[in-house]
């Protein structure tokens, strides 16, 4: 993966009326314009690039969600680019494979969002800012796997998502995916 295709990711996110996403949006820039490493997990000052996968159930208006076991939240599947990574869009397919095994319609998917939020703290690891690009998915099935990454995987309705406490950067990314990606 190189600087400049994460930037072209970034660039193609165009929604200027979410106001944090587009905050986080010139985050992400700076940092992949600036940085030395902005892929290495191990790069804490300012953070680094990582990916998410918001999977649109395959029949309906449902999101994929994992319930993170390190962060003890619901969230999307989502983490840290590799070497292999060919683009910031495998880095989301991988993630959400090996944390859910869903099945996904493409390996490509448009940026539906862009969040850079805080890390805590643990072991070897400061507090540090994950520059996460969200790329939307449509799943081919709704059979679901957990990793032990997760406590639980589960496919939610916008009607639960304060029952899952989702914060804002979902939902707009949710509703930005059922426009690009369809219901």
């Amino acid at each position: 993966m190189t600087s400049e295709q994460v930037l072209q990711a970034a660039e193609s996110f165009a929604d200027s009326s979410d106001g944090s996403a587009w905050k986080s949006r010139e985050l992400v820039l700076q940092l992949v314009t600036l940085s030395p490493a902005p892929f290495s997990r191990h790069q804490y000052e300012p953070g680094h690039v990582t990916a998410t996968g918001l999977v649109l159930h395959p029949a309906g208006r449902a999101l994929l969600l994992v319930h993170h076991r390190r962060l003890r939240r619901w969230l999307l599947p989502g983490g840290h680019v590799e070497a292999g990574d060919p683009e910031i869009a495998a880095t989301a397919f991988r993630e959400v494979r090996e944390e859910t095994g869903a099945l996904l319609l493409a390996e490509r998917g448009p940026v539906v969002g862009i969040d850079v939020h805080g890390i805590p703290a643990k072991k070897k690891e400061p507090f540090h800012l994950h520059h996460d690009l969200i790329i939307g998915f449509r799943a081919a099935s709704e059979e679901l796997s957990c990793s032990k990454e997760s406590f639980e995987t589960l496919w939610c309705e916008e009607a639960d998502f304060d029952r899952y406490d989702l914060p804002l950067s979902i939902r707009f990314s949710y509703r930005r995916a059922i426009a690009q990606l369809g219901a």
